[in-house]
């Protein structure tokens, strides 16, 4: 075990090396990735084509642990580039993130080639770990008990031109049963607004047009000070933001989600349509197994606010289907909350036994087939209602800010994508003119599908702006570079729902 006293990231390395960074889980994950990106950059590693498959000189896996093979993956991967790293004398391999936070000294104990082991409070300090491993030639295990560096404060280089996640706390004090995610997190812990809005105007000054603020339970950000409405406040600061276009969040807490923060959605123009609520049950009895502390009611109530306050607000949830002691009456309960809430999407999962946490203890457990058949039952539910949904937009004129990498047949369909004001992928016809990622284009929409809107026919404007300004201009510079060095712009893009079977957050929230 290595000491913490060496604080300093800024390490050069010998000559020009190549790094890949692999990210698993949630948005915190992704967004803590592109620290470590920033990080590595910063100490004169450069970034390894798209697709090299481990054949770069540092690889980093920024791993989760909320599913149950989580460390069958891990170490799956980790296998793969063994006979690889035999072959080449100086690679080095480096495991982080919540996996690494919980596993500690048995990641190196079942694979003794990795040469860095940190954890979720300690991003920080890879780049100094990496050169501690190649000038000692030992693993380098390190993990914080508490968080030593804010990550928003450390280096990044950001997977996006157009659009950023900007982390306003880390850490939860919820104590769902099935979520490992405290314990390896910690406590919830704010950053200060003034920093927050200070890093969103720096942002909106390099070209970004749109934000995702970002929270293990965002909604609750203000318990530091004691201040129930820090985050509406937030929200309503960020209105005032000029050349701030769009404003998300996720993901929030049914407990923490007041009034005033459904006034300041409706009330502050940027701030977008758009809401991700999970619920994880229907059943209060369930419900109360997971130690969520609102019921269905509640929640419902919830949903009938905020449609009350934003008839064209899109909702969606995470569920959980097969928690232990699940009944079919309790997961009936469930169906009758999908049906009633008319979620626009869903992510939906089958329980999975999280290890460290109380759930995985609990009597009850359902068998696997039986799991499968209510999560069958719910997918064909809510593919219906996203589908009745979308339809309603049919006939809609809207404005699409263009994404990149969002529509994976774009290029035979001669088509662009991009994103909603309530986050809905569309699809729509080339313009005539140039169009550029961040800009944004005006449609009417004449399709509805269950996950995505088409928009067929010509579009009614086009709006370039500084955003699409920014992503050419990072374009260009990328272009410049040598081969071998080029940053490009991977799929992640604009911070946007994943596909149903996966989660926008950690599946705790």
């Amino acid at each position: 075990m290595t000491s913490s006293s060496d604080r300093s990231p800024a390490v050069s390395v010998e000559g020009p090396k190549t790094y890949e960074v692999r990210t698993y889980g949630c948005q915190m994950n992704v967004h803590d990735s592109e620290r470590l990106s920033g990080l590595l950059e910063g100490a004169g590693y450069i970034r390894a084509d798209e697709g090299s498959d481990g054949d770069a000189d540092v690889v980093v896996f920024n791993t989760c642990a909320v599913r149950e093979n989580a460390d069958n993956k891990l170490y799956g991967n980790l296998g793969r580039l063994a006979p690889m790293k035999t072959k080449r004398p100086g690679m080095q391999i480096a495991v982080g993130g919540c996996l690494a936070q919980k596993d500690r000294d048995t990641i190196v104990e079942r694979a003794p080639w990795v040469d860095v082991v940190f954890g979720t409070h300690n991003i920080g300090k890879l780049p100094v770990l990496l050169k501690r491993a190649r000038i000692q030639e030992e693993a380098q295990i390190e993990i914080a008990e508490s968080l030593e560096a804010f990550p928003s404060t450390l280096p990044t280089r950001r997977e996006s031109a157009y659009a950023a996640w900007v982390s306003i706390s880390v850490g939860c004090n919820n104590t769902c049963t099935f979520c490992i995610v405290p314990a390896l997190r910690g406590k919830e812990k704010d950053r200060r607004t003034g920093d927050i809005l200070a890093e969103i105007e720096a942002l909106v000054a390099e070209g970004v047009s749109e934000i995702t603020l970002l929270g293990q339970n965002v909604n609750a950000y203000g318990s530091d000070i004691g201040d129930r409405e820090a985050f509406s406040k937030l929200l309503r600061a960020c209105g005032k933001i000029e050349g701030l276009e769009r404003v998300r969040f996720t993901s929030p807490h049914p407990r923490d989600f007041t009034d005033d923060v459904i006034a300041a959605m409706a009330e502050t123009p940027n701030v977008m349509p758009q809401l991700h609520m999970p619920m994880q049950s229907g059943s209060d009895t369930i419900l109360k197994a997971m130690r969520r502390s609102y019921r269905q009611e509640r929640f419902l109530g919830i949903i009938e606010k905020v449609r009350a306050a934003m008839p064209d607000a899109a909702i969606s949830t995470d569920i959980i289907v097969g928690f232990p002691g699940e009944t079919e009456e309790d997961f009936e309960q469930t169906m009758h909350a999908v049906r009633e809430a008319r979620f626009a999407n869903a992510f939906t999962f089958q329980y999975s036994k999280r290890p460290g946490t109380p759930a995985a203890e609990m009597e009850g457990q359902i068998l696997k087939e039986v799991v499968q058949e209510r999560y069958m039952r719910l997918s064909v539910l809510q593919e219906e209602i996203s589908w009745e949904e979308n339809k309603k937009q049919v006939g809609r004129t809207l404005e699409i800010m263009v994404a990149e990498g969002e529509g994976r047949k774009d290029g035979a369909t001669h088509r662009l994508s991009g994103r909603a004001p309530d986050n809905r992928l569309v699809h729509f016809t080339k313009p005539d003119q140039d169009v550029r990622p961040g800009d944004v284009v005006t449609v009417e929409i004449s399709y509805a599908a269950p996950h995505h809107l088409l928009a067929e026919g010509t579009p009614v404007a086009v709006r370039r702006t500084r955003a699409g300004d920014a992503w050419e201009k990072r374009s260009a510079a990328a272009a410049a570079k040598p081969a071998g060095v080029m940053l490009g712009l991977p799929g992640i893009g604009a911070p946007a729902p994943l596909p149903t079977a996966a989660a926008p957050g950690c599946g705790c929230d």
